[in-house]
């Protein structure tokens, strides 16, 4: 019998080992699927800090624009793992105030992301299926009115909805959330008539708590960040000071189910005291 030739051997085995591998990894994530529904605890607000797209795609040898598109679709991909779990409430941050001083060209392209997906959203059959309402919350202002104008229509058709809260924080930072929250407690305050002296004494957390972008969610339970990063940069710092962090080393568009899954798991096992 004649011998195979070498690199016809080599690749049927390398072949052969990615599918041994790819059934281990598929196995292993039923394993965890049956794991976390079986565990029942789920968040209740699930914040998603979408980090490592520019380095996805340097480490993948693409173009820094490129990472910002796959990691659009990897945010489509895990709305659908969110759905299928009935996580009630979900925030993806996808631009921060911090970020808005990058290239232009590279922020260009992350609006007109933006703009492409609001459009996609507005017509999802998943999105109407299951009445998600979607809002856009942060600092918008200086944003290009086509961008203002496709996530606004996606707004106006799903609010009234009553499934998942999606909320998509771009030109979104903590610090100007608190402050815009309190700038808005104070004008309410004027508007009733009280002193700035008298709205200063009766000041409370819930005041500032009702006046958040995020003020008909609940806080988050559960804050994933990809890309190895071990720090919240702002992300909801009023709502997340008894949120537990899960911090993943994969970057945001090479975030698998199975990664997601081991974070839920791993949330399942905490025991939430709340900082008692």
């Amino acid at each position: 019998m004649k011998a195979k030739p070498v690199n016809v051997a080599l690749s049927t085995l390398q072949k052969t080992r990615s599918a041994a591998r790819g059934a281990l990894l598929w196995g292993y994530e039923q394993r965890l699927a049956r794991e976390v529904g079986e565990g029942g605890k789920l968040p209740r607000h699930l914040g998603l800090i979408l980090d490592g797209n520019r380095r996805y795609a340097r480490a993948s040898g693409m173009q820094r624009e490129l990472g910002h598109s796959f990691g659009a679709d990897k945010a489509h991909e895990v709305l659908q793992w969110c759905l299928e779990l009935g996580i009630p409430a979900v925030t993806i941050w996808v631009l921060s105030t911090d970020n808005t001083s990058r290239d232009p060209e590279e922020i260009a392209h992350i609006l007109g992301l933006l703009q492409r997906e609001a459009l996609n959203l507005s017509t999802d059959p998943r999105i109407h299926a299951n009445r998600v309402r979607v809002r856009a919350i942060g600092q918008h202002t200086a944003f290009p009115a086509h961008v203002l104008d496709a996530l606004r229509e996606l707004e106006a058709r799903t609010a009234h909805y009553d499934g998942m809260r999606l909320n998509i924080a771009v030109g979104y930072g903590g610090r100007e959330e608190i402050v815009d929250a309190v700038k808005l407690h104070l004008a309410s305050q004027a508007d009733a008539g009280m002193t700035l002296e008298a709205a200063a004494a009766a000041l409370t957390p819930d005041d500032i708590s009702a006046h958040l972008y995020t003020a008909d969610t609940p806080d988050p339970d559960f804050i994933i960040r990809t890309s190895g990063e071990i720090r919240l940069s702002g992300f909801m710092l009023w709502q997340s000071v008894y949120s537990e962090y899960y911090f993943c080393d994969v970057y945001w568009p090479g975030f698998r189910r199975v990664d997601f899954l081991r974070a839920l798991r791993d949330f399942q096992g905490r025991d939430r005291r709340f900082g008692k």
